[in-house]
């Protein structure tokens, strides 16, 4: 079940950033008291009474100029409406309920979302200061919550009020024998066409327009391969061309679709080549530990000769230096080239990040790689690995017991990653390898 999303919204140094630091126990946000510190909007995670949440952290509302002022207000209401289940509207007691306020709660009540309204710095203890309340006259139909985002006094009530105006939660999930695939890439490599191509209609509005996808919509696929759905999720641009940051929200579903997705699918533009933004994207595949294919878009644009696919591939290996075990598969969404391959290698790699290897089986790999090339040591000392156990599955996840975590140095880790791959394939999937010295009994996550 996809966890809802909770946005922070308000006018700048109200105290959001606080407030979010708070609520996901560490300190991400940056805390300044200055308006406008925060300028990208931040994403975290908390839990409260069973119910997991993700919490936005937005940049205030301050327009520059007095023309401005309703489109900037306007602007950023959209955008957490767009994007949260439920909006926290914080106001700021010591300077009172002024006219910002006031636009800024028309805008969110025309949403029809649930709005929590929050009067931060309370800071005395007891009853709030009387100018709490003159927030009932924003009108909503939660009564103001008093609030100290710096202490935290108030907090387990405004949780409570959040989890409390959320539908009720379904339970688990039944089966699904679907494989997620999420579809990502910057704007215009033809995340939107390749699914079209795949649907054969023109579900997903298509244009050379770069955003013209804003939010993360799936579509199921049954054919002979199987079943799947896949997740069309809006291109990420490069920092320097977002406008008023609305792609902010874009990365967050970008994000939230790779946490849900089994497999991605990384469209790479082939006229373009790749680029640093494919590097950030992919970053986030391989980040999440998920199977990943990375589609090379628009072949069919592209000059070639007999060098030109070891060429590309070497390009993209050197720039993915990290997902070298990503297969690299050339199509063109508009001529469907090569496009019904890719359910052959989306079965393959998300049954590569489903495998599971028996501990003897490993252990003899073990054996066999350290007889090879033997353990580092360090003034004498020798690292001694004593097993190795897989302990979970996509990614494919492993546990090495040593006598010291120190001496393990991260060019043995990549070496013995390489025996694994060598041996059992792992094709498409990242590798996961935990050390721990031999005793340690901390939970593994």
């Amino acid at each position: 079940m996809a966890r809802p999303i909770i946005a922070i919204v308000g006018r700048p140094n109200v105290g959001k950033s606080t407030l979010f630091n708070k609520l996901i126990g560490e300190r991400r946000a940056i805390v300044e008291d200055t308006p406008g510190v925060t300028r990208d909007r931040i994403y975290g995670e908390t839990e409260w009474n069973g119910r997991g949440l993700i919490i936005i952290d937005t940049g205030g509302i301050e327009p520059k100029t007095e023309d401005l002022i309703m489109a900037k207000m306007r602007r950023q209401a959209e955008l957490a409406i767009e994007t949260a289940d439920v909006i926290i509207f914080m106001c700021d007691v010591q300077a009172g309920l002024v006219a910002d306020d006031r636009d800024i709660a028309v805008m969110l009540k025309k949403s029809g979302k649930p709005i929590i309204p929050v009067v931060n710095k309370c800071d005395r203890i007891g009853q709030p200061p009387m100018e709490y309340y003159e927030f009932y006259e924003l009108g909503f139909e939660q009564d103001p919550i008093s609030l100290s985002s710096l202490h935290g006094s108030g907090s387990g009530d405004l949780l409570d009020a959040v989890v409390a105006a959320l539908p009720e939660a379904e339970g688990e999930e039944e089966p699904d024998d679907r494989i997620k695939v999420a579809v990502i890439g910057k704007p215009n490599a033809g995340k939107s066409s390749i699914i079209n191509r795949i649907l054969g209609e023109e579900r997903l509005i298509v244009s050379n327009i770069a955003g013209t996808t804003r939010d993360a919509i799936d579509t199921t696929v049954d054919n002979e391969f199987g079943k799947y759905t896949f997740i069309d999720t809006a291109g990420l641009r490069r920092q320097s061309k977002v406008d008023d940051k609305i792609e902010k929200y874009s990365v967050l579903r970008a994000h939230m679709a790779v946490e849900r997705a089994q497999v991605c699918l990384l469209m790479i533009d082939a006229t373009e080549g790749i680029t640093e933004q494919d590097e950030k994207i992919a970053g986030i595949a391989h980040e999440a530990g998920k199977a990943t294919i990375i589609v090379v878009n628009k072949w069919d644009l592209v000059d070639k000769d007999n060098n030109t696919v070891n060429s590309f591939t070497r390009k993209i290996y050197d720039a993915l230096s990290y997902m070298t075990y990503a297969p690299i598969l050339f199509v063109s969404a508009m001529t469907g080239q090569r496009v019904v391959k890719l359910f052959e290698q989306i079965n393959y790699v998300h049954n590569q990040t489903n495998t599971r290897i028996s501990t003897g089986m490993l252990n003899d790999v073990l054996a066999e790689a350290t007889t090879r090339t033997q353990p580092p040591s360090d003034k004498g000392r020798r690292l001694k690995i004593y097993y190795m156990t897989q302990v979970s599955v996509a990614p494919p996840t492993f546990v090495i017991f040593c006598n010291s975590i120190e001496l393990f140095h991260f060019s043995y880790r990549r070496y013995i990653e390489n025996c694994l791959r060598d041996t059992f394939g792992f094709r498409g999937t990242p590798i996961r390898i935990i050390i721990r010295e031999k005793g340690d009994t901390t939970p593994l996550d």
